[in-house]
């Protein structure tokens, strides 16, 4: 995600847009106690055991208000942290470390919730075909970066967007007439080089969908014995995917049913943070 075209095409703006929220006009209390520039060092520390993700975005945040600040990480994305150890080492200008600090840390612990929770889910699937995806249930304005932290957990990333793929869901077939007429119209308008998903809760809808020529089969809040007859149905003619209410309690039971893929919204809607500090901030001067 953090190459350099695709930070300035696609990641400075989300990240200007979130430190104006937080900085509208000045940083009232940085500029009451620090009149001028001094040089400072503090800590980025880890409060909880996990898999950190989000530091190239970490760093970014503080590039932006001052690209001198510079950041010394001794952890990669998708590393496992513990309670205690130091992340990372942030230098520069003391008035962007404190005016920066809460809009970093923001990112870093949401991204890292999500990849630790992302992993922890990830774990019950070993052993199996099946891939964890994500969902577009994702918070406005952070998906690039929620979609980024499942990666960083071991999950895979279902389409990005509307424009990205073709998933024809049950208000789609409502608005078509149908399942057949639904495959129909997208085979129709859609370039051959997309792949057309379809959304069915039970096996008539697949069967609807499997004579139409969908390429992948959505299994969407099927019971557990229907879901397996689903898939001897399919017989490698589709590719199948489970959704509907998926979470870490329950995501074991879906393991022998064979699916292709199972996605989840609660990787990136669910998800708590995980606990990162600045600490021990000094001058070094």
């Amino acid at each position: 995600m953090m190459n350099s075209i695709t930070t300035k095409l696609n990641v400075d703006n989300l990240i200007m847009m979130a430190l104006q929220e937080d900085i509208s006009s000045e940083d009232v209390t940085t500029n009451a106690v620090m009149r001028e520039a001094k040089k400072g060092k503090v800590d980025l520390i880890c409060k909880q055991d996990g898999i950190i993700a989000g530091l190239p975005v970490f760093q970014r945040v503080f590039e932006l208000l001052d690209d001198t600040t510079e950041v010394k990480m001794y952890f990669k994305d998708g590393d496992e942290v513990k309670n205690g150890d130091l992340l990372a080492e942030v230098t520069g200008d003391i008035r962007v470390l404190l005016s920066g600090e809460r809009t970093a840390l923001n990112y870093l612990q949401r991204m890292s919730g999500i990849a630790t929770y992302t992993k922890s889910v990830s774990k019950l699937l070993e052993g199996s075909k099946t891939k964890l995806l994500d969902t577009r249930k994702t918070t406005p304005n952070m998906r690039i970066f929620e979609k980024y932290a499942v990666k960083a957990g071991g999950g895979y990333n279902h389409r990005y967007n509307l424009s990205d793929g073709i998933l024809i869901k049950d208000n789609h077939i409502g608005a078509a007439g149908g399942v057949a007429n639904a495959v129909k119209l997208a085979k129709e308008y859609a370039p051959f080089v997309r792949k057309i998903e379809v959304e069915v809760e039970n096996l008539e809808m697949l069967q609807e969908a499997l004579d139409a020529g969908a390429d992948i089969i959505m299994l969407d809040n099927m019971s557990h014995e229907d879901m397996k007859k689903a898939v001897e149905m399919v017989a490698g003619k589709a590719e199948t995917e489970c959704s509907g209410n998926i979470t870490k309690e329950n995501i074991a039971k879906i393991i022998d049913i064979g699916v292709d893929y199972v996605s989840s919204g609660a990787l990136t809607h669910s998800a708590p943070i995980l606990d990162v500090s600045l600490k021990n901030l000094h001058s070094i001067e």
